[in-house]
């Protein structure tokens, strides 16, 4: 997606009203919630970090969408939709914690799911440089959980 059409997506949804919007093409996936939203773009992933009304014109006019496509960082998603969960239990300490050395296949975070709780395992071997869920937050399909470098 071209710089000029971000922009235009930005101002045809804080626009219209919504409240959520996401895309997803390739390797970018935008998600926005809200009215307010300052847009920070990182290895194809879309964060939203709410801002006052009065920098929207400043941010979208300025170029500030940061693009970091360094291809260290790898990303896990969600396989599923449901509640995502840290830990195995809530007095337990959290599967991983940002800085932590995790290998493929190691259990990092679960998605429960109809009662279910699907173990997430990680798919690369790095450290975890960011945990962008919540505990026990909703979870959608496809959604980025962890951000490996």
């Amino acid at each position: 997606m071209e710089f000029q059409q971000l922009l235009e997506l930005i101002h045809h949804v804080s626009d219209s009203g919504l409240s959520s919007f996401e895309y997803e093409e390739q390797n970018l996936f935008i998600k926005m919630k809200s009215k307010s939203q300052k847009i920070e773009v990182v290895e194809g992933v879309v964060k939203n970090t709410p801002v006052e009304r009065s920098q929207i014109n400043e941010m979208v006019t300025s170029p500030e969408i940061k693009t970091s496509t360094t291809s260290d960082q790898k990303l896990v998603k969600s396989p599923l939709v449901g509640v995502f969960y840290a830990a195995p239990s809530e007095e337990a300490e959290p599967f991983v914690k940002v800085g932590d050395t995790v290998t493929k296949g190691q259990t990092i975070g679960i998605v429960e799911a109809m009662k279910l709780m699907n173990e997430i395992e990680c798919d690369y071997d790095g450290v975890v440089a960011e945990i962008l869920v919540e505990n026990a937050q909703s979870v959608e399909y496809g959604q980025p959980l962890f951000r490996i470098q």
